[in-house]
Parts: C-alpha cells; structure tokens; sequence
C-alpha cells in the first residue's frame, strides 16, 4: 500500500521541485477514482536531482517489477543518467518522471500548475485542465474513463463561478 503522505513529505521536506500527476492529481481534483502509485514530474536541474537523491535514498529506492538483486544503485548519477524511474520504495510505488506524454518537462508544466493542500502540506499538481490533455494524450483505455469524470468536474467548477 502506498502511503501518499510519507511519500510527498519525504519530497516536500527534501525540498524537491515536483509536481503530482497522474492518477493522484486527478484524485486531488476531486476524482472518485483510486490508484496504487504516487506519479511525480520532477525539474531535472542538477541541485533537484541531488535533492531528489537525497530525499529518497533512506526508503529503498528499487525498480518496481524488477528481480531482486539487479546490480542497481540508487544515486545522483542514476537519476541524471535516466529519466524517467517507476520505483517502488518502502513507502510505496513512485514514479519519477524526468517527462510524460502531452504534458512534458516540469518546465513545460509548471506554468499549469496549482498548489493544493495535500495532507497539511502545499503540494504542486498539474491544472486540471491540463491533466485532462495529458490523460487524453497517453491513450490508454483507464485514461479515457478518469477524463469523462474530470470533464465533469470540471463543468461543475464552470458552473460554480
């Protein structure tokens, strides 16, 4: 089970820049729907880097799906050499995108985002508009059913204003 909370204050605390996507944005922006995996896209400058290292280096940062005792080791150069990681760690599956399909960099995103209160703490989500985009662009069937519910939502928060 994934613990949502440990995984964002291990990020937040490490002063990591991210912002949520994925299934847990959609969640955040009143999705009825559950998922399994915390889903990030992180700025890969070289300070964030090493404060994503850092950040994750005492939750056993391994390859999720991966044998045990692949010859992996979880560092700075690591994280600059890939780019994108589906993890799993002992707070849970993370996925640590360096980019993600119709949304790319943090940079490209970053402008989308809002900030929410997550669990006591402000966290940066992709808009839900452009989660919308981004679901759409990934093309898998899941993503087709969350974007008939954050269409909805949004609609609703439309009408609100």
């Amino acid at each position: 089970m994934t613990d949502f909370k440990g995984l964002l204050k291990a990020l937040t605390d490490g002063n990591v820049e991210f912002i949520v996507v994925g299934g847990a944005a959609a969640t955040a922006h009143g999705s009825s729907r559950l998922t399994l995996d915390l889903d990030v896209v992180y700025r890969r400058s070289r300070e964030n880097i090493a404060r994503v290292f850092s950040a994750l280096k005492d939750h056993d940062p391994y390859p999720r799906g991966a044998p045990t005792g692949l010859p992996f080791r979880w560092g700075e150069k690591t994280v600059a050499s890939g780019l994108n990681f589906t993890l799993t760690t002992d707070l849970g599956d993370l996925d640590l995108l360096g980019e993600i399909p119709g949304g790319g960099t943090y940079e490209a995103l970053v402008r989308d985002a809002v900030v929410l209160d997550l669990f006591g703490m402000k966290v940066q989500i992709v808009g839900l508009e452009r989660l919308i985009q981004v679901k759409r662009a990934s093309g898998r069937p899941k993503d087709f059913e969350v974007i008939a519910e954050l269409e909805a939502i949004r609609e609703e928060q439309e009408t609100e204003t």
